[in-house]
């Protein structure tokens, strides 16, 4: 099985940014954790901050690359019709991920468009979101 990590705009300040919000780990080595604990899966990982960049990568592995897509959009996630009309046009299942619990923060970041074309919705877990995500694509794709 391999899976894509796909993580967008600010989310590689993780361990730098609002360490109350998003904790004091970096991205890069909560990954190696999640390599160590999925070995048996491919995991491939991406950051962008650049809306264009992620949906590139999107049509790039959404048709056959990978077997399912770990997404944190940020940011675009309550303001991107283009990267929620990506995720509809790939055939890869997509789960959302946050770090933080958008409902519990400001009421714009309740709203998240690019979670209605993905097959669910994480949030608020902290990085161990991914690992539910993980855990999610695994089952979904039996």
């Amino acid at each position: 099985m391999k899976l894509l990590i796909l993580n967008g705009p600010n989310l590689n300040l993780l361990g730098k940014r609002e360490p109350e919000i998003y904790g004091q780990l970096n991205f890069e080595d909560y990954l190696e954790e999640l390599k160590s604990i999925y070995s048996v899966i491919d995991i491939a990982y991406y950051q962008s901050n650049v809306e264009g960049e992620i949906i590139n990568q999107l049509h790039q592995v959404g048709f056959s690359e990978v077997d399912g897509i770990v997404l944190n959009a940020g940011g675009y996630t309550h303001t991107s019709v283009a990267i929620a009309d990506a995720i509809a046009a790939i055939k890869t299942p997509v789960v959302e991920v946050h770090i933080s619990n958008i409902y519990a923060r400001e009421e714009f970041r309740h709203n998240s468009l690019t979670g209605k074309n993905c097959i669910g919705v994480i949030t608020g877990f902290g990085l161990f979101g991914y690992n539910l995500a993980i855990e999610s694509l695994i089952n979904y794709c039996k």
